[in-house]
């Protein structure tokens, strides 16, 4: 009688188990769509694999569908979450030019766009210029005279690049620039021979190729140390921070690159995206991490102890009010956010204002880009980018 009677306690717990796990499972699916769109880089990048490990997770996990949009350039990735074609985009830092209204969002079809961040992934990886390894390049001061490449329509690689030389006091007028379409082209150019570096992760699929080729690869070191160095880089790029790499092209835990850092993919959506969807998604991504973060180079950069919750796109509401529920938001966090929001809605407002005073289109970039610090600088807040 007493077995008989505890088989059916025990029978009854688990069904009750079974049943709040099935009705949590609904929960995150109900507010999630059924589909969704993402943009991210093109189909080799280290972010378009992750964004498809966390597509296959949702659909795995909760019946969600992910199409992921290659985009070559920064534009092409916006271009569908800002006409409203995409939901999300897994941008790199052109969210933050995006933000901001600047390099190629200073324009009269663009300006500052009301972005918000959900998750970031910073994980192990580093960014920085991938140098072919018969270069002769130790240092970033040996860049000095060598072919870099540029890449229409990207200013977070072309700025980066001229970060990267910032480190050691150069900048283009320093080094041959050579023109290419696109990020792989970038790669391809430095194992064809025709430059010796392109910006890159440390991680994406492209260095490995170029690793594997006859000319090889290797990362200029760039110590944290350096205070002269990274104040250089940090007036070309603030958002860039001293980071030591563990994972990629030549790169481990037993052979780090000491080089520079900050967070790719930014997961990125518009301001008025649903509060419920956007806060289930940054649940669902949390709290199924363990689904995904082997799935894809750098996708374990995706876990809440990564996230910096005080840097420079303000977080989703939606993504917030979770963070809040998991005991991640702290008091300074919210004081950051709203600065944060504050500042694009500074930024917004001037760039309706000098809209309005209909500029021709030869003068609108540069007649922003005053307006723009005025406002910034009216406002008390740091102008940061210039152009």
């Amino acid at each position: 009688m007493h077995s008989s009677l505890t088989g059916s306690l025990t029978k009854k717990v688990a069904l009750a188990v079974a049943l709040t796990a099935g009705i949590a499972t609904s929960a995150v699916a109900a507010e999630l769509p059924k589909s969704m769109i993402w943009t991210a880089y093109g189909t080799t990048s280290s972010g378009y694999a992750q964004s498809v490990a966390i597509g296959n997770m949702l659909k795995n996990e909760f019946g969600t569908s992910i199409r992921v949009l290659p985009g070559k350039n920064d534009i092409s990735r916006m271009t569908p979450l800002k006409v409203g074609k995409a939901d999300y985009c897994a941008c790199g830092i052109a969210s933050y030019f995006g933000q901001e209204g600047v390099g190629q969002f200073a324009t009269a079809a663009w300006g500052p766009q009301p972005l918000r961040v959900i998750m970031t992934s910073k994980g192990s990886f580093g960014l920085g210029l991938a140098t072919a390894a018969d270069a002769g390049i130790k240092s970033p001061a040996d860049y000095k005279g060598k072919k870099i490449a540029w890449v229409r329509g990207s200013d977070a690689l072309n700025i980066g690049t001229e970060a990267m030389l910032a480190y050691a006091g150069l900048g283009w007028d320093d080094v041959e620039k050579v023109e290419f379409p696109g990020f792989k082209d970038s790669i391809d150019g430095v194992i064809n021979g025709q430059i010796d570096a392109a910006f890159s992760s440390t991680v994406s699929p492209h260095v490995k190729r170029l690793a594997a080729s006859p000319r090889g690869i290797t990362w200029a070191p760039m110590p944290a140390d350096n205070a002269k160095g990274w104040e250089m880089v940090n007036k070309v790029a603030p958002y860039f921070s001293p980071n030591t790499a563990v994972v990629g092209a030549e790169i481990s835990k037993d052979k780090p690159w000491v080089g520079a850092g900050y967070p790719y993919p930014i997961l990125v959506t518009n301001s008025d995206r649903s509060v419920d969807e956007v806060y289930t998604l940054t649940k669902a991504m949390v709290e199924k991490h363990d689904a995904y973060k082997d799935n894809a180079p750098g996708a374990k950069g995706w876990n809440i102890a990564n996230q910096s919750f005080e840097w420079i796109i303000p977080y989703h509401e939606g993504a917030v009010k979770y963070f809040k529920e998991a005991g991640k938001w702290s008091d300074a966090a919210e004081a950051h956010n709203q600065g944060l929001i504050k500042r694009q809605d500074v930024l917004i407002k001037a760039y309706a204002d000098y809209k309005a005073t209909n500029p021709s289109e030869d003068e609108f970039k540069d007649g922003w880009v005053e307006a723009r610090m005025k406002a910034l600088q009216a406002a008390g807040m740091p102008v940061g980018l210039k152009k």
